[in-house]
């Protein structure tokens, strides 16, 4: 499938509470690679196998949270045009054009509240740094990998009360597909959505709850169950807050882990899932099968999983 329009999750800006304890954990223990700082305290981090400059941003803040999510586009062209898009469907608020350089290396980008409360961007360029490795005859992974050593910053679920306004931008507008859908009662009522942008299981997902703006779990690639095992060790050995897992998901079919950096932010690590293509069928779970869609193995609701968020 050749990929155009939006490509993928770009960058993601975490507020911390305290910066030294979250560098200590998003460098040492989840295994990001600090790629710069700016005048503003913001510090730039990336996963070992991406080639832009940064993906995840973190912010000393009074509150946890997540600032904004970025989606990087194919060219200044679609940038244009989804701006304007974006701007003619009415669904949108507090939209502006943000100079190139407000954030470190990276070109202008159009920022737009969507129906969910949460802040998003779309961006065209940003500096390439490499992986590491060579573009010629590479070997399998560069030396001095920390921690998980996650591949990239994969995906963001999200909660908000417009899952419906937020579902028409991004398939209407942004031209994503729904992967999986989980509906409740016999209208089949729509409380969940996964959706993709790419020919993964899901490159963003919202949950309904009666809320604005709230970041569920931010979530980083690994390549296999061994390495979701083995994360959990780590978080065994560093001490860090589990939530759940390891384990599996019904949705998507992924391996999970999911955790909590020091300022309460939920992480996951995740690998496996299928690939999605256009004409794949949307997948969906009805609200009594919740446990299962969720926690594949034991099947069980974990109340702190659905009610914490930040």
């Amino acid at each position: 499938m050749a990929l155009t329009g939006v490509l993928r999750p770009g960058h993601i800006v975490i507020r911390v509470l305290d910066m030294a304890a979250a560098l200590n954990h998003y460098v040492e223990v989840l295994g990001l690679i600090e790629t710069g700082r700016d005048d503003k305290g913001r510090v730039y981090l990336k996963a070992w196998d991406e080639h832009d400059h940064h993906s995840v941003v973190l912010r000393e803040a009074d509150e946890a949270g997540m600032d904004y999510l970025g989606w990087r586009v194919d060219s200044p062209a679609t940038l244009k045009k989804l701006a304007s898009d974006i701007e003619a469907s009415g669904l949108c608020a507090d939209m502006s054009w943000l100079p190139a350089g407000e954030q470190l290396k990276t070109g202008e980008r159009f920022r737009f509240t969507i129906p969910t409360g949460h802040v998003m961007e779309l961006f065209a360029e940003k500096e390439k740094v490499g992986n590491g490795l060579p573009d010629v005859n590479p070997d399998a992974w560069p030396d001095g990998l920390k921690g998980m050593a996650p591949a990239r910053f994969d995906h963001c679920l999200l909660y908000g009360d417009d899952l419906d306004g937020t579902m028409k931008l991004f398939t209407e507008v942004l031209g994503f597909g729904v992967a999986e859908l989980v509906v409740a009662g016999p209208d089949k009522f729509p409380i969940g959505a996964f959706l993709t942008c790419s020919n993964k299981a899901h490159d963003v997902a919202f949950i309904r709850q009666p809320v604005k703006g709230k970041l569920h779990h931010a979530s980083f690639l690994l390549d296999n169950w061994y390495e979701v095992l083995r994360a959990g060790d780590i978080i065994s050995k560093k001490d860090v807050s589990i939530d759940i897992g390891p384990t599996r998901h019904g949705i998507t079919r992924g391996e999970t882990i999911y955790f909590f950096d020091p300022s309460g932010n939920r992480n996951e690590v995740f690998a496996g899932g299928y690939h999605w293509y256009p004409d794949k069928p949307t997948i969906t779970w009805t609200d009594d099968q919740l446990g299962k869609a969720i926690f594949y193995h034991d099947r069980v609701l974990n109340e702190k999983f659905l009610s914490v968020f930040s």
